[in-house]
């Protein structure tokens, strides 16, 4: 799998790992988080998704950015960017790209139904979330 590892490593860009590999996996072959940087708010022990973007020591979306619409409080110490699949509401998952209220609704009903998410790729287990739209969503949710 192909991903690219961006801000504060050592060596960013595109690193490539064998299936099956976590965040902390990318990272190092980046070279590592660089001095004084913050790890706390990434899932380190999250499985990789091929083609998506890991963001080390940067906010992963600015609240004013116009494409993410209002921000969101949760309960969380985690950028209010982020949010987390096992808490959000409705209105919040809707503000996800690609998210409307259809799929908003089937990710509560899953969540309803399985409990608690333990990793963001068991959204390709809702039906019109594949391959593309989780790589958009990755970096903007977190479990």
């Amino acid at each position: 799998m192909v991903v690219d590892v961006a801000g504060k490593v050592a060596h960013p860009g595109i690193v490539e790992l064998p299936a099956g590999s976590r965040v902390i996996d990318a990272i190092r072959a980046a070279g590592g988080a660089r001095r004084n940087v913050d790890l706390s708010s990434i899932n380190l022990a999250r499985l990789l998704v091929d083609g998506e973007q890991i963001l080390v020591g940067v906010a992963t979306v600015s609240p004013s950015d116009p494409f993410v619409g209002a921000p969101t409080s949760t309960s969380t110490d985690l950028p209010a960017a982020l949010i987390n699949l096992n808490t959000a509401t409705e209105p919040e998952l809707e503000t996800l790209p690609g998210v409307g209220p259809v799929t908003a609704a089937a990710i509560l009903e899953w969540r309803s139904e399985h409990g608690a998410y333990t990793s963001v790729d068991e959204l390709l287990e809702i039906d019109g979330i594949g391959d593309a739209t989780l790589a958009d969503l990755a970096p903007l949710v977190t479990v």
